[in-house]
């Protein structure tokens, strides 16, 4: 069984949207079941309004819940105490922390680095700005010279998620078939995460 869980620092740097798409992901490999721990219920909201391709339960009956599957995703509340950051970590394969590239996100990401410098942890930069917009790779590249884990996936700014939220539907189903191209950045972001955990 996969453990991935996915928190941040700040709000608004796509953490549940990454948890319902990995979840999505995960979902065509075997069972799947995303914990929301979020106080907004973001992703069982986002379930209520249609229909995802996997589980999505509370903190509650997520242990029950959690045996039928082959692959859990958590998605945490955030801005996380630091020890709590540490047990999350320990309690999972992988943590996923989601930042968009911009220097409000990255300082407290450096804190959350210097928490977690032995754990399986990594940076997924998110709502990148699209080309000629260097901002997401620039972050990347910082990053790396810094020897943070950082995926080489980033997820670009695409309202085709909002949509998603809104039909209650993976980005990979909602109508506008335009929309639908920004799965590809979590499809890739998925082959990435598997290689990782193989």
């Amino acid at each position: 069984m996969a453990i991935i869980t996915v928190t941040g620092n700040k709000g608004g740097v796509g953490k549940s949207t990454t948890a319902v798409h990995l979840a999505t992901y995960l979902s065509d490999f075997g069972q799947t079941l995303l914990v929301d721990g979020d106080p907004n219920r973001t992703a069982i909201k986002w379930a209520e309004r249609g229909s995802l391709p996997f589980k999505v339960a509370d903190e509650r009956q997520a242990v029950k819940l959690a045996r039928e599957v082959e692959h859990v995703v958590f998605d945490t509340p955030a801005r996380p105490e630091s020890n709590d950051l540490l047990e999350l970590a320990k309690g999972c394969d992988l943590l996923i922390l989601p930042t968009t590239p911009d220097l409000v996100s990255l300082e407290p990401m450096l804190e959350t680095a210097a928490v977690l410098n032995t754990t399986n942890y990594f940076f997924l930069i998110t709502i990148v700005p699209s080309y000629p917009s260097k901002r997401g790779e620039d972050m990347k590249n910082d990053l790396r010279t810094g020897k943070i884990p950082v995926f080489n996936t980033t997820v670009r700014m695409s309202d085709g998620f909002k949509t998603a939220a809104e039909e209650g539907v993976p980005v990979r189903q909602v109508k506008d078939s335009r929309k639908r191209a920004a799965w590809k950045d979590y499809e890739a972001l998925g082959s990435e995460i598997m290689e990782l955990l193989s």
